[in-house]
């Protein structure tokens, strides 16, 4: 019999080894560096300890593959939340506490930014998941209406007239400019205690003031530019751009030039990826960013006003539906075992719930007491306050919608409308279960297409030592995320976009839909004919887009996948050094020759088709 502590040094001596499916866990941890092998080590313990603190029936669903009991790694040996939305308006406002520090309201753009970058560091160390700054542009703006007040001070004391105007925007402008860029580098420099850069999301694009706009452009320009001589793609923050009828979405709204912009933004660096205001107001009760890649908040108000910044998400625990459906052999089978699963779900979720509760504020004081939740608790108060009515969200993962459909009908069950209709009910069970015990616990239980950047692999490759090799589930050695249209078919934008628009509604905690595209650096007007035919029909929309770069022999465009990496199609280089290779490793991007990712999710990167036909030349 296998102990725990067999295992613990089973797993320690893979590290050491740097066996791939451990050091490639997370695809933007670069295990090369001593800060990061270490938290990976103390990380291989928590996880055995975490294991052991779990409820049995839970432990050996995690280890059997049933469900996956996320960052085990960190949660629940630490009681430490998952990702969040930081309340950056009021902390820059009000002033902050970093360490023994008290930081005051910045009074210029410059200040303002370096500000955020070190309340991102802090935050990013406190907990295990992504943070985002939501509508950073309006955030900004009004310290770069300090910076003006400043130049046209100066501008009357000693410049003509004339030319004082100009004086004082042509300065603001580059003040604006420097912080922006300033803070790019910041986040692409920095480590969090865990050995990682930041997962920080930046979103913006609705701001209409003059200086707002003006940092829009900043941020995109800043991003087109690229980072070092080189010009290489920042990996972070992930940019988030809104689009909104009115303010940027057809060529005679005002800033409809802002949009051209991040329609070239995207076409040379992937992001922005475009959230579409109505369309996502419409699924989750009111607009904001997700939390990190993908999580979004449901509609919360106090007195009267819709709350986002300050609010976070308490974990994640994902089901793996396409074992249940290697079980059941039969839909009407697998929506009963469905139902038994999802009680174990439950008790994980409520798991992760209680032990945050013995969460101490200072434990994590940036997040509890010095303002990045919203609020200011005292050191003895009750963490739990920040929970219940509704105010976070705990997540039910889930996996592999497609291999359910290929598992109980066809490889092509997307276009049978019976087999469409069941596994669309498959989402409407786990919302309505979801909603039922929102109402029981008075916290927010929502249904997650989770990511899945290692678990793409995980489950697949338990599932293949199980039940061998199984036609379009197992056989490909990984799982498909969430409800994503099979990547390995060929469909227009539009066809996806239309059949992943209904599932996206029975998973408003957690989406993100994406299209592939050939290089459309010489045609950004077909990627904006697909962002407005999405506008209306999905909330939140990815490019996927070759942008990788030789800067050996100066090739731009697709790397080569092979089985141990990707390679100039040009020359043969495969350097990290010489080269720049920048994939959506899921809901973020990833770089895999510098920080390679786990071998089911090269191969799921490997094998997407790109959504282009004949109808294309339409655009």
């Amino acid at each position: 019999m296998v102990t725990q502590t067999d295992d613990l040094k089973v797993r320690l001596q893979h590290l050491i080894n740097k066996s791939p499916e451990v050091i490639h866990e997370n695809a933007n941890k670069d295990a090369n560096v001593f800060n990061t092998l270490r938290d990976l080590t103390a990380g291989t313990v928590a996880k055995s300890i975490g294991l052991e603190m779990l409820p049995e029936h839970i432990r050996n669903a995690h280890l059997e593959g049933d469900i996956h009991f996320h960052d085990l790694d960190y949660h629940p040996y630490m009681p430490m939340t998952n990702c969040c939305l930081i309340d950056i308006p009021n902390m820059l406002s009000n002033g902050f506490k970093i360490g023994n520090a008290n930081v005051d309201s910045p009074k210029s753009i410059q200040t303002a930014a370096a500000q955020i970058a070190q309340i991102i560091a802090n935050v990013a160390s406190s907990q295990y998941g992504g943070c985002s700054v939501d509508r950073i542009d309006e955030v900004l703006s009004p310290y770069a209406l300090l910076n003006e007040k400043k130049h046209r001070a100066i501008a009357l004391q000693y410049i003509e007239p004339a030319r004082r105007d100009a004086y004082v925007e042509q300065m603001t402008e580059k003040d604006i400019k420097d912080a922006i860029q300033s803070l790019e580098y910041e986040i692409n420099t920095l480590y969090t205690s865990n050995g990682q850069t930041p997962f920080v999301t930046f979103g913006f694009g609705l701001g209409t003031d003059h200086y707002s706009v003006m940092i829009q452009r900043a941020i995109l320009n800043t991003r087109i530019q690229g980072l070092g001589v080189d010009g290489a793609t920042a990996i972070f923050p992930k940019l988030v751009f809104s689009l909104k009828d009115g303010i940027n979405l057809k060529p005679t709204d005002p800033n409809y030039d802002i949009k051209q912009l991040a329609l070239q933004c995207a076409t040379k660096r992937m992001y922005p990826d475009v959230l579409n205001y109505h369309a996502l107001k419409d699924m989750i009760g009111d607009f904001k960013a997700p939390m990190g890649c993908r999580s979004f908040l449901n509609a919360y108000q106090e007195d009267g006003q819709y709350i986002n910044n300050g609010r976070f998400n308490l974990g994640v625990v994902t089901l793996n539906l396409p074992r249940i459906a290697l079980m059941s052999h039969s839909p009407e089978t697998f929506m009963t075992e469905l139902k038994q699963r999802l009680h174990l779900l439950r008790d994980a979720c409520l798991f992760r719930i209680n032990r945050l509760k013995e969460a101490l504020p200072q434990n994590a004081p940036i997040l509890y007491q010095h303002g990045a939740f919203g609020r200011h608790l005292k050191a003895d108060e009750d963490v739990s306050i920040l929970f219940t009515g509704r105010r976070s969200t705990i997540s039910m993962g889930y996996i592999g919608l497609y291999e359910v459909g290929a598992a109980l009908f066809s490889e092509d069950w997307e276009t049978n409308e019976d087999a469409k209709r069941f596994i669309l009910n498959i989402l409407k069970t786990l919302k309505d279960y979801a909603d039922r015990l929102t109402t029981q616990y008075d916290i927010q239980f929502s249904v997650y297409g989770t990511p899945s950047e290692s678990l793409t692999d995980r489950f697949c490759r338990l599932d293949f030592e199980r039940f061998g090799s199984v036609d379009n589930v197992t056989d490909k050695g990984y799982y498909t995320n969430s409800f994503h249209y099979d990547i390995r078919k060929s469909i227009t934008p539009f066809e996806k976009i239309d059949f992943e628009k209904e599932f996206a509604r029975y998973s408003t905690g957690g989406f993100i839909h994406y299209c592939e595209y050939p290089s459309l650096q010489h045609n950004p007007e077909a990627l904006e004919a697909v962002w407005d035919y999405a506008y209306t029909r999905v909330g939140y929309l990815g490019t996927n887009t070759p942008i990788d770069q030789c800067y050996a022999c100066g090739f731009s465009g697709e790397f080569t996948s092979t089985a141990s990496g990707y390679v100039c199609p040009k020359c043969g280089n495969n350097n990290p050094e010489t080269s720049d290779v920048v994939k959506r490793t899921c809901g973020y991007l990833g770089q895999p020759l510098k920080r390679p990712m786990v071998k089911g999710r090269q191969i799921e990167i490997a094998t997407r088709v790109k959504h282009m036909t004949s109808r294309d030349d339409l655009l």
